[in-house]
């Protein structure tokens, strides 16, 4: 009795449950679960960790052969960089296609909220996650400026960043954040791109079944799914104008930024790949 009373206690006192269940062989403790807040930042750590042991674990394969050991210490950096830049890529579609189709989160009539309201423990640990690796990424293209990627890159990462905080901050707009998460889909494809032509395989096969992938990708993941995102935007405005002001405007004006930076890409790429295929052909 006086374990339970002072158990009680503890409870009303420190907001600590106590379970008894297994009182006669051992006290079991039920810790209070972690707030959101302590969530997000075990996430965003997570991210940040993940990222560099990706990347490490990228120089110890990659130094198996010999085409990487002749590399230069900045190439060897960026080589790096790309192998956590693409596991990144692979989480995020993966877990951005299974947020907003498969899983019944934003889907119509599921919840009562309105779909710009609405989030859950695992999207919110997905954004974090996310926020990590961008994080880590942008510290590597500002430390290593220009080698990595120029102002653009940086634009890029920072418009991430601040849309990605912004959202977990006020609980809302998820659902466009996550079809914006959900481009990273093509980053594999424009990696494998720069690993071929590093490593001297600009004119095989390989390169060139890239660079139609990396086309068709881009026009869907980065061109389509934007002018969807911008469609769907219209069609729930009502809902979109609920969004605190900063984040109403932020939804204005970021999609429309990596819009048209994704139309510049996508121009260059199918240059790019004209010029591959032209070539390949005369040299048959």
């Amino acid at each position: 009795m006086l374990i339970i009373t002072y158990s009680a206690c503890l409870h009303d006192q420190m907001g600590i449950p106590f379970s008894f269940g297994f009182l006669t062989t051992a006290a079991a403790y039920d810790f209070v679960a972690p707030t959101k807040e302590i969530q997000w930042l075990v996430s965003v750590f997570a991210g940040i960790i993940f990222s560099l042991i990706v990347y490490r674990f990228t120089a110890i394969f990659s130094s198996r052969f010999a085409g990487y050991r002749k590399l230069t210490g900045a190439v060897k950096v960026e080589w790096n960089n790309r192998g956590f830049s693409t596991f990144h890529a692979l989480f995020a579609a993966f877990t951005s296609l299974y947020l907003l189709i498969l899983s019944d989160l934003f889907k119509d009539g599921s919840q009562e909220k309105l779909v710009v309201n609405r989030s859950s423990a695992f999207s919110n640990s997905v954004l974090s996650f996310s926020t990590g690796y961008f994080l880590t990424d942008l510290a590597f293209v500002i430390w290593n400026f220009p080698a990595l990627g120029g102002l653009e890159y940086v634009l890029h990462h920072g418009l991430s960043l601040f849309s990605i905080i912004q959202s977990l901050l006020i609980g809302q707009a998820q659902i466009y954040i996550l079809m914006v998460l959900f481009t990273e889909s093509t980053t594999p494809f424009v990696n494998l791109r720069w690993y071929l032509d590093t490593a001297g395989l600009k004119s095989s096969k390989l390169y060139i079944w890239n660079g139609i992938a990396l086309f068709f990708g881009w026009l869907v993941a980065r061109i389509f799914l934007f002018i969807f995102l911008f469609t769907h935007m219209w069609t729930h405005f009502d809902e979109v104008k609920q969004v605190v002001p900063l984040g109403f405007y932020s939804l204005l004006v970021v999609p429309s930024v990596l819009a048209v930076m994704n139309l510049f890409w996508f121009w260059k790429i199918a240059k790019g790949m004209v010029k591959t295929i032209s070539k390949a052909k005369h040299s048959k």
